[in-house]
């Protein structure tokens, strides 16, 4: 099965950044490759709150979108060779705040349902 793991979350003060990863191993004969076919999603999770959708890329990285509140603020990026897909956050805000997924599946869109695979998250908290 595909495994994903995010990483590089932390505490930071507001106006800083913050550069996640989402790294997947491929333990599986039949998983070889597959994630560097996948759209990745980020997603993000406050408590109390429902799940939502901060940004997504294609399975070849030519395209990304992005939730509104993270627009202009956000972007994302993948590296096929290191199985590594990135979430880069500037001017992070206080309702920032959240646990980040990322999640692979077949098309890059908001719906949780597209994703078939998802890592545990990273906290991230950013202070005013």
């Amino acid at each position: 099965q595909v495994q994903l793991v995010e990483s590089g979350g932390g505490l930071v003060q507001a106006g800083g950044s913050l550069r996640l990863s989402c790294t997947a191993s491929e333990h599986a004969y039949n998983d070889m490759g597959t994630f560097n076919k996948a759209a990745v999603g980020w997603f993000r999770q406050a408590p109390g709150k429902e799940r939502d959708f901060v940004g997504a890329i294609t399975y070849n990285g030519d395209r990304t979108v992005f939730g509104d509140s993270v627009k202009g603020r956000f972007s994302i990026s993948r590296d096929h060779a290191k199985n590594t897909v990135y979430l880069q956050m500037h001017s992070l805000k206080p309702e920032d705040t959240a646990v980040y997924y990322c999640a692979a599946g077949g098309r890059p869109t908001s719906s949780v349902s597209e994703y078939d695979y998802w890592g545990q998250g990273t906290q991230v908290t950013v202070s005013s």
